[in-house]
């Protein structure tokens, strides 16, 4: 067989899963989604390591996925992205002086913290890029309950990064902003031919579609009404794209790929388009992956496709 590619998402509600080959096109080998008990999990942090350690177990078992080794995707809102510019340095010297440099800009001291910085620009031997800061203690929480269920921790990557390198695949060359919409926490990317130039994480609880579509009959006997929350969201989404537009290094965004089981929500992408002159486009793993599998259901094609990013991180 060969070589394949894991990646692993830790939600609130579930754990979830894809295997995919290599290569210019990659092929969906295996993928699969086990639910977690309430409590288990929380905003990819582990609160119960045994009960997540089982149900990855299980996630393997029943998904038929036979790689051991993974790459972990993180989305925490817990976890900072932000811009930063320094001193333009080799990456080596770049790593040890970061902590004393961004001491002041993070939530807990530099030494529990996990860094890095993707670098986007240099001029006047400034270099500018993301910073990006995790807490270690959850981090480390989270590689010990995967090996716990058998399984080694090849790369910690952050789900928007993943996100960033789909936008290089589904619009090569061109500006877009990626949207994956979680049930807690909502991802917007803006990629410049893949390489993520502003990133920010939204915590915001959205109602399943079904749940939007009765509520939306209540208040007004039209199911075309628009849930608040979905309004908010949108509304929210649309200020960070209008955002980036209007900094000085900011450039046009030609669209929107919209993904997350959050994409199927009523109202969700009429909304998003209002204001913006840019196409929304669903993004869902048949669009990633040639699938030779069975049928996947419609809401995990649009869940995996976060995960599917978050696979080709060891391959970037």
């Amino acid at each position: 067989m060969a070589r394949t590619l894991v990646g692993l998402e830790i939600t609130e509600e579930s754990v979830r899963a894809v295997e995919i080959t290599t290569g210019r096109m990659p092929k969906l080998v295996a993928s699969g989604e086990v639910a977690l008990p309430p409590g288990a999990a929380k905003d990819s942090e582990v609160l119960d390591v045994d009960a997540v350690a089982v149900a990855i177990r299980q996630l393997w078992s029943r998904a038929g996925i036979k790689g051991r080794r993974v790459v972990l995707g993180i989305g925490s809102r817990r976890v900072l992205v932000r811009e930063y510019t320094t001193q333009a340095m080799r990456p080596e010297l770049l790593r040890q002086a970061l902590p004393f440099q961004v001491q002041d800009l993070l939530p807990v001291p530099a030494h529990q913290a996990v860094l890095d910085f993707f670098p986007v620009s240099e001029h006047d031997g400034q270099v500018t890029g993301l910073l990006v800061a995790a807490v270690a203690e959850t981090v480390e929480q989270l590689v010990a309950t995967l090996a716990k269920a058998g399984l080694r921790t090849d790369l910690v990557d952050l789900v928007p990064f993943g996100l960033a390198r789909l936008a290089g695949r589904l619009s090569p060359g061109e500006s877009v902003a990626m949207v994956h919409v979680g049930d807690h926490t909502t991802h917007v990317v803006i990629a410049v031919d893949g390489v993520p130039r502003f990133v920010r994480v939204i915590p915001i609880d959205v109602p399943t579609a079904a749940t939007a579509l009765r509520a939306a009959a209540e208040r007004t006997d039209a199911p075309a009404a628009l849930d608040p929350v979905v309004a908010d969201l949108a509304h929210r989404v649309r200020s960070t794209i209008a955002f980036y537009g209007d900094r000085p290094d900011g450039t046009s965004i030609s669209g929107i790929h919209l993904s997350g089981a959050g994409a199927a929500l009523p109202g969700l992408r009429s909304a998003l388009v209002g204001g913006l002159d840019i196409t929304v486009h669903e993004a869902t793993l048949g669009d990633l992956v040639a699938l030779e599998q069975a049928q996947v259901p419609s809401e995990s094609a649009l869940n995996l496709v976060s995960t599917v990013g978050v696979a080709l991180g060891e391959a970037a």
